[in-house]
């Protein structure tokens, strides 16, 4: 009769199997605790709430001003061509005798709907691409790596131009260009991280208890890429912001009727030694606001996610 006692028991595996395959009752309650000290590391941290409040102000600014704030961004208006702020106008007009605060509201929607679109799309790409490589292992590590090392090699802002200079720039193609340059970096992370948790004793666990090599990447390997991917992506719609706004500087953004903050900031600039201050300022700081509370909430989210820095 085989005798188990604690001299035989193998603790490093059995109580990685029972963790990984135990009672389902634990697992919920663990997984819940677990959640709930991370929103409640989130709601502590006073940068995290900065950010949070900074995004829904620019959110509720673009998309929920224009029902508040009622301004004409169709037909130009030459008789009020750059007026300065007053009650009417309280940001002034621009060349145009577009009023500037609807200018900013509409040029807001556009960016932040292409700076998520195309961060969205660069992350779910990466993060596929990352843990296929990573989880594969040997030669189609290889191969997808130097891939993605060799996309590396070309300065994003040139395969951009080039990209740009060729398609017509319209809202779709402009998420495509900046979601296929933007996932190369979410690929490497995943990828090393994956490589990471192929090394992890649950993961050796979970094998040995008999499950197969797809149920152990997809219950015990993707989940725990969770907290790369999010805070990854919240930098990803910051880069995109901050692209998007790169192009129409340069002229390469959506044509009009659309606009951006980017295109605003250019078609300012021009004015830039007349006093016109406020077609170059708002458009500036909106920028800035909205990558600074992106980097913000990113950084809270992997403070709230990461044990190691939980409690600092």
């Amino acid at each position: 009769m085989l005798n188990l006692t604690p001299a035989t028991k193998q603790p490093d595996v059995l109580d990685a199997l029972l963790v990984v395959e135990g009672p389902a009752s634990g697992q919920i309650a663990a997984v819940e605790r677990e959640k709930w000290l991370s929103v409640k590391s989130y709601l502590h941290n006073p940068v995290g709430l900065i950010g949070a409040g900074i995004l829904m102000f620019m959110v509720l600014f673009s998309f929920v001003g224009p029902l508040i704030y009622h301004t004409n961004q169709v037909a130009t208006n030459l008789t009020a061509v750059a007026l300065a702020p007053s009650a009417k106008h309280l940001l002034g007009t621009d060349e145009s005798g577009y009023d500037v605060v609807g200018r900013l509201m509409l040029g807001g929607r556009s960016t932040l709907e292409v700076g998520f679109a195309a961060a969205l799309i660069a992350s779910t790409l990466g993060t596929a691409w990352g843990a296929i490589a990573g989880f594969s292992g040997g030669w189609v590590d290889t191969i997808m790596m130097r891939v993605v090392d060799a996309i590396l090699a070309i300065p994003p802002l040139l395969l951009i131009l080039v990209a740009a200079s060729i398609f017509v720039p319209t809202v779709p193609v402009i998420i495509a260009i900046i979601a296929v340059v933007s996932w190369l970096i979410t690929a490497r992370l995943v990828r090393g991280e994956c490589l990471s948790l192929r090394e992890r004793e649950y993961m050796a666990a979970a094998t040995v208890g008999g499950a197969t090599k797809r149920r152990v990447i997809v219950r015990h390997g993707l989940p725990n890429l969770i907290d790369i991917i999010v805070v990854q992506t919240t930098i990803e719609m910051a880069n995109a912001v901050l692209l998007l706004a790169a192009l129409s500087f340069l002229g390469l953004g959506p044509p009009l009727p659309s606009t951006n903050w980017g295109d605003m900031l250019s078609q300012g600039l021009t004015f830039i030694y007349d006093g016109y201050w406020w077609l170059i300022y708002p458009a500036g700081i909106a920028i800035v606001l909205t990558v600074v509370g992106l980097n913000l909430v990113g950084d809270a989210i992997r403070d709230a996610l990461d044990i190691r820095l939980r409690g600092r």
